[in-house]
C-alpha cells in the first residue's frame, strides 16, 4: 500500500463554493462529473485530455457540503449508455433518489424505490453492467441495495448502524466494497453479493471512497484527515478577532457553556472515537466524561452545572446518558423510548427533552430526569434538538436535520399545536442555533458562514459576524450574553492510497 501523488494532468474547473464528483467514461475518452454549485448544479462531461465542458442536465441538490457524500457521487455504465446520479425529488422536500440519465436522449428515469428507503446515493454499476448497487438511508440505518437492471427488484444486502459513504464492486462482481463512518475514522469493508456476509478490511488510518480496477486487482481509496477547533467570540465586540480555545488535529463540535459560564462541554474525536469532554472556560484541564468505548456526543449541562446529559451508542442504538461531573460515571436514562438523541434539560431541572429515533415514534419527547415514561410534545416526526425557552413556557426545535425550519410548541397547549417561528429563515442545520434572553443566534442556510440574531419582539434580523471557513456543529451563548462558542473547520486534507494485489 502506498500514497499516490496529488498531481494531475488536467483540472476540472472547480470554484471555491462548489463540490465536484467525477467518473470516467468506459472508453476513457471523457470524464463526467456532478457539480454542486447553486444554479450551476448539474451533470457535465469534459474531454479526458482537456477541452470545454458540456452540461448534460441540471439537477436539484440542496444539501450543504457536509451531506454531499454519497448523494453527489455518479457512475457511468460499462456500455456507455447511462449515467446514474442522485437528485432531490421535486415537491417532496429534501428526498434524494437515484436516476438513470440516457447519454443518447438525455432523458432521465428513476430506478425502483424500496418502500423503507428515505434517500438513495453512491450508485455503482457492476463490471458486467447487469446490476446497480447503491446506499439507502433509512434514518438510523444505512443499507446496501443491489438492483438487477433488467426488470429486477432491489435487494437489501447488508444493514449498518453507521453513516454511509462510498461503494464499488470487486473486479469479479462477487463483492461490494463499501466505506462507512461510525463516529471515528472512516473504515472499509466488503459484503458478499450472494450471502450478504460482511467483513471489515484492515487498513491503517481513515479509509473512504473506495474504487477497484476492472483489471490488475488494485484498490484505491481516499485517506482523509480533517480538523475543527472550538472558537470563542466577544458578542459585545464582534469585530474583534475570535480566539481558538480548543485547537485539535481532530474534529470537535457541539461546545456548550456551563450555567455559571466557567466550564465548557463538547464532542471531540481527539481520542480516535467521538466522545464527550469537559474543561475550563479557557480550554484547559480537559477530561473525558463519556465511556471511551462508546461513540458519544451532544452534551448539555444540567441547570445546577453538576451533571451532563449526552447521547451515546451502546450496541446498535443511541440512548441518553447522564454523568455526574465529579464522578464522571455515565448512567443510562431509562425510559419507554428505545432510541434517543440530542438531549436538553428543562430550566427547572425536572425534565430532559430529546429527539426519539425509534421507528414509529420519531419526534420531540421529554421524560423526567430520573427516568420514566416519555411523552411526545409535537406531531412533527422531523423534530430535532429541542430547547426550552428562558421563561419555561415554550419548547423550540428544528424541523428536519439539514436546512430546517425552527418551530415552537407551548408546554401548556395541546399536542401538535406547534408553529413555525415567524420571520426566521431556514437554518444551516439542526444545531446551528442558540436561545438567548431576547432572541435567537443562528446560522442561516442562505449564508452558511454568517452568525445572525433574530429579535423576538421586533422580528428583525441583524448580522453579528462572519467566519472564513465552514461552521461545524453547535452554537452556545454564555449565561451573561457576552461570549459565543462555535466550531469552525480547520485543515481538510486527504491522501490517495493504492493497494496492490487486492483479491
Amino acid at each position: 500500500m502506498k500514497a499516490l501523488g496529488s498531481e494531475t494532468l488536467i483540472r476540472l474547473t472547480q470554484r471555491p463554493s462548489e463540490w465536484i464528483s467525477p467518473t470516467w467514461s468506459p472508453d476513457g475518452t471523457q470524464i463526467a462529473f456532478h457539480r454542486i454549485a447553486g444554479a450551476d448544479t448539474g451533470i457535465y462531461v469534459v474531454p479526458a485530455l482537456g477541452g470545454p465542458e458540456r452540461k448534460l442536465r441540471s439537477t436539484r441538490m440542496p444539501w450543504g457540503q457536509f451531506m454531499l457524500i454519497p448523494f453527489s457521487l455518479i457512475a457511468w455504465s460499462p456500455d456507455g449508455k447511462w449515467i446514474a446520479f442522485a437528485e432531490e425529488l421535486p415537491g417532496e422536500g429534501e428526498v434524494i433518489k437515484i436516476n438513470l440519465l440516457s447519454i443518447e436522449t438525455l432523458e432521465a428515469r428513476q430506478i425502483p424505490i424500496p418502500t423503507a428507503c428515505a434517500n438513495q446515493g453512491a450508485p455503482a454499476f457492476s463490471h458486467d453492467g447487469e446490476y446497480l448497487a447503491y446506499w439507502c438511508d433509512r434514518g438510523a440505518d444505512s443499507v446496501i441495495y443491489s438492483l438487477p437492471l433488467l426488470n429486477g427488484e432491489p435487494k437489501a444486502l447488508a444493514t449498518f448502524r453507521a453513516v454511509q459513504e462510498g461503494l464499488t464492486w470487486s473486479a469479479d462482481d462477487k463483492k461490494l466494497i463499501y466505506s462507512i463512518w461510525n463516529y471515528g475514522p472512516y473504515v472499509l469493508g466488503e459484503v458478499s453479493v450472494a450471502t450478504g456476509l460482511t467483513n471489515q478490511l484492515a487498513f491503517a488510518g481513515s479509509a473512504s471512497l473506495p474504487t477497484v480496477s476492472s483489471k490488475g486487482n488494485k484498490l484505491a481509496y481516499s485517506s482523509p484527515f480533517t480538523s475543527s477547533g472550538i472558537w470563542r467570540r466577544d458578542l459585545l465586540h464582534p469585530e474583534a478577532p475570535a480566539v481558538e480555545l480548543l485547537p485539535s488535529s481532530r474534529k470537535q463540535f457541539g461546545a456548550q457553556y456551563s450555567p455559571d459560564g466557567k466550564r465548557i462541554a463538547f464532542a471531540s474525536l481527539r481520542s480516535g472515537l467521538q466522545g464527550v469532554w469537559i474543561g475550563n472556560g479557557d480550554g484547559r484541564n480537559l477530561v473525558q466524561i463519556s465511556n471511551p468505548a462508546q461513540p458519544s456526543g451532544s452534551p448539555q449541562w444540567s441547570p445546577d452545572g453538576n451533571r451532563i446529559a449526552f447521547d451515546s451508542r451502546s450496541g446498535n442504538r443511541w440512548e441518553i446518558y447522564v454523568a455526574d461531573v465529579a464522578e464522571r460515571v455515565p448512567r443510562k436514562l431509562v425510559t419507554n423510548i428505545s432510541s434517543a438523541v440530542r438531549p436538553h434539560w428543562s430550566r427547572d431541572g425536572k425534565w430532559i427533552y430529546f429527539r426519539s429515533t425509534q421507528p414509529g415514534r420519531m419526534g420531540v419527547y421529554r421524560c423526567p430526569t430520573s427516568g420514566g415514561d416519555a411523552v411526545a410534545l409535537s406531531n412533527d416526526i422531523d423534530g430535532f434538538s429541542p430547547q426550552e425557552s428562558i421563561d419555561e413556557k415554550t419548547v423550540y426545535f428544528a424541523s428536519n436535520e439539514v436546512k430546517p425550519k425552527l418551530k415552537k410548541v407551548f408546554l401548556q397547549g395541546q399536542q401538535g399545536t406547534e408553529s413555525e417561528v415567524e420571520g426566521l429563515p431556514r437554518l444551516l442545520n439542526s444545531g446551528a442555533w442558540s436561545l438567548a434572553s431576547g432572541g435567537i443566534y443562528f446560522v442561516p442556510a442562505e449564508a452558511p458562514r454568517s452568525v445572525r440574531y433574530f429579535d423576538f419582539t421586533s422580528k428583525q434580523i441583524r448580522p453579528i459576524f462572519e467566519v472564513e471557513k465552514d461552521f461545524g456543529g453547535g452554537l452556545s451563548v454564555s449565561p451573561d450574553g457576552r461570549w459565543i462558542l462555535y466550531s469552525q473547520a480547520g485543515d481538510q486534507n486527504s491522501d490517495i492510497m493504492l493497494v496492490d494485489h487486492f483479491r
